[in-house]
């Protein structure tokens, strides 16, 4: 998590878009029987800056999943 966190500060910044605060906030859900394996994940981003473009935000909060977040890539190949 924080991981995705810097990547997405360090992508908005070298975009110029001057972030103040990224905060990342996780959900998830598990499956009812043993092994309690994890079924959904979610992280939900919450980044304040100084005139934010929103598809920038989104635009890096994607990179950091899709090329970035190791844990990510991890996860998607199964």
């Amino acid at each position: 998590m924080v991981a995705s966190a810097i990547d997405v500060v360090s992508i908005l910044q070298k975009g110029r878009q001057d972030v103040v605060d990224c905060e990342v906030k996780l959900t998830s859900e598990r499956r009812e029987e043993a092994p309690r394996l994890f079924t959904h994940i979610n992280l939900h981003f919450i980044v304040t800056g100084r005139d934010l473009k929103d598809a920038a935000v989104a635009r890096a909060v994607d990179l950091s999943a899709e090329k970035y977040c190791s844990v990510a890539l991890m996860l998607k190949k199964r």
